[in-house]
C-alpha cells in the first residue's frame, strides 16, 4: 500500500505543478502583450517628442531674438 500512496502523492503533485505552469504561462503571455503595447506607445511618444523638438528648433531659428539681447 505504501507504494500506491507514494504514486498517488506524486500524481497529485504533478497535477498541481501542471496547473501552476498553466497559470504562469497565462501571466507571462499577458505581460508580453502589455510589454508590446508599451513599446508601441513609447515609440509613438518618442516620435512625437522628436517632432516637437524639430518644430521648436525651426520656430526659434526663424524668430529674431528679443530686443534685450
Amino acid at each position: 500500500m505504501e507504494l500506491e500512496q507514494r504514486i498517488t502523492e506524486v500524481e497529485t503533485r504533478l497535477a498541481f505543478q501542471e496547473t501552476t505552469l498553466q497559470e504562469l504561462n497565462a501571466a507571462l503571455t499577458d505581460q508580453q502583450q502589455q510589454l508590446s503595447q508599451l513599446q508601441g506607445l513609447l515609440k509613438k511618444i518618442n516620435e512625437q517628442l522628436a517632432e516637437m523638438i524639430r518644430r521648436n528648433q525651426s520656430a526659434t531659428a526663424t524668430e529674431p531674438p528679443p530686443p534685450h539681447y
